[in-house]
């Protein structure tokens, strides 16, 4: 079948191997598909990474955004064959304790070499950098937080997202308006926040309100209820993404919904409910990771219209210069340099 020219529509997939499937490139091209993103069991190679995003930027005449949860530390989906394994933004932090300056400048190196590393191989867009505080209690957080004060996480975080931006890449911060002052690992269960809304805004969620759109051009809400500013998580809550995120803070980025197969987002229903509740919400668009049997069934059942502003919004998260191959980044000298930074960090 010939790529179709279609805009990109409010659901993100991801594929199941190291190549698509004839199923696959069908799944890709279905109109309520805008993005697709990898995971470690998508990754052999840098060569044939750069195949399968190739294959997936073909499948229709204006590319789906290829998204990774590229963090460093224990959240890095490519690590072996030339990807370089970088720190953990915890490691960052405990750097600015000693210096920094220098913290900051390591932060903007190591984002540069992520990025370099993932537009090389036809990665277009990683979710990070985290933004939760580190509290010391969460599961699923811990050491992606750089650090418990908000200035610091917002500082270290704007460095890497300028690195980010060097390889022509942007960003996204999670998890709206914060995640790390709960224990429970929102991907096998449904955490509580009982904090007060002036509790979080004035600790949690000042690093969103500093950075903004224009700096910080996705945000993705968390799994979390926060009982005492509206019943649903964030993610399916107008009261967060609509009165807060957009209207008090004046965010006017992409706002993702986290994976709809969550444990957390179970709250709101089936696969087709979850999709509703994030969209009728404000986000522009949902993630459906690793049951591609519900994704199809959400394809199928699904009744949305993408608004004309949130295909702005996508299409502006689509790198817009292209970017040196895997060969020639590995001669490149700017990329020489800023991969020394990571042993100032990381001792080996």
């Amino acid at each position: 079948m010939q790529s179709l020219a279609v805009p990109p529509g409010p659901v993100m997939v991801d594929v199941q191997g190291t190549q698509l499937t004839p199923g696959e490139k069908e799944r890709l091209r279905h109109p309520l598909v805008g993005a697709v993103i990898l995971f470690a069991r998508n990754y052999e190679s840098p060569e044939q990474l750069s195949a399968l995003t190739r294959d997936i930027h073909e499948a229709r005449k204006a590319p789906l955004l290829i998204a990774v949860d590229h963090e460093g530390g224990r959240v890095q989906r490519f690590k072996t064959n030339g990807f370089t394994h970088l720190p953990s933004m915890r490691e960052l932090g405990q750097y600015w304790e000693q210096n920094p300056q220098q913290a900051i400048r390591a932060a903007t190196e190591l984002a540069y070499v992520m990025a370099a590393e993932l537009r090389a191989c036809g990665v277009d867009f990683t979710f990070a950098p985290v933004l939760d505080l580190d509290y010391g209690v969460s599961q699923v957080i811990g050491s992606r937080s750089f650090h418990r004060d908000p200035k610091v996480v917002a500082t270290l975080a704007r460095a890497i997202i300028q690195g980010l931006s060097l390889a022509g890449m942007a960003a996204c911060g999670k998890h709206f308006p914060g995640h790390g002052f709960v224990e429970a690992d929102s991907h096998l269960a449904i955490p509580v926040d009982e904090r007060t809304l002036d509790e979080i805004m004035n600790e949690d969620a000042l690093p969103y309100q500093w950075l903004g759109d224009m700096v910080l051009p996705a945000v993705m809400p968390a799994h979390v209820i926060y009982p005492k500013v509206d019943h649903s998580p964030a993610g399916f809550s107008r009261k967060w993404v609509q009165d807060i995120l957009r209207r008090q803070l004046a965010y006017n980025g992409v706002v993702f919904s986290d994976d709809l197969t969550m444990e957390g987002a179970s709250v709101a229903g089936d696969i087709v409910a979850r999709a509703q509740a994030a969209l009728k919400a404000g986000c522009d668009m949902v993630l459906v990771c690793n049951r591609p049997d519900l994704a199809d069934a959400l394809l199928e059942r699904l009744e949305f219209t993408i608004t004309s502003q949130s295909i702005k919004r996508i299409q502006h998260l689509m790198p817009s210069t292209p970017f040196m191959n895997w060969e020639a980044l590995q001669l490149n000298k700017r990329y020489q340099d800023a991969r020394a930074f990571r042993h100032k960090i990381v001792s080996e």
